[in-house]
């Protein structure tokens, strides 16, 4: 091979290493997006298997929490892992699975009451060791105290950028 081209294939020096990153900010915030892809293969395979994605399962989570009560659907909205700017069309996937129902009280109208049906409590039963799990292949190989930690400055960094009420603060 010609030098040139030997000089091409190499791997950049240390000045063109140096400058992967425009900021600190940007390479924790680079990281934990590619954490987030990398977890996130797990859990959608999970959730593929049972017809649901991470969204519909996080809403029937809260729903089964409320149980036997209902949640006003703006309400469940606010309070999803993340947001969900279609919840009608959602929870309309939950409903024509018979995984939840929706009513709309007499004394408010314009409100709608969502509720997890028996079909979906058993659902999430199923589901229940699964996403335990799969919590476990994702981050089972770190020690408790970085557990703790991680979850400690995850709360930190999004601490300003968090809505109140949600209670995730």
């Amino acid at each position: 091979m010609p030098p040139k081209e030997q000089e091409t294939l190499r791997a950049p020096g240390p000045a063109a290493r140096k400058r992967r990153f425009d900021s600190p900010q940007q390479e924790a915030y680079l990281n934990l997006w590619r954490t987030y892809d990398r977890l996130r293969m797990l859990e959608d395979e999970l959730f593929g298997r049972h017809d649901l994605t991470a969204q519909q399962y996080n809403a029937l989570r809260l729903l089964r929490g409320a149980h036997p009560g209902k949640v006003a659907t703006l309400d469940l909205a606010g309070r999803l892992v993340s947001r969900a700017p279609d919840i009608t069309r959602l929870l309309d996937k939950l409903a024509e699975r018979t995984l939840i129902d929706r009513e709309r009280p007499a004394k408010n109208r314009r409100v709608v009451e969502v509720g997890i049906t028996p079909a979906g409590v058993e659902l999430l039963a199923r589901l229940d060791a699964e996403v335990r799990d799969t919590h476990h292949r994702q981050l089972g190989h770190l020690t408790p105290d970085e557990i703790a930690d991680l979850v400690a400055l995850l709360k930190k960094a999004r601490a300003p950028h968090e809505p109140d009420g949600t209670g995730w603060k």
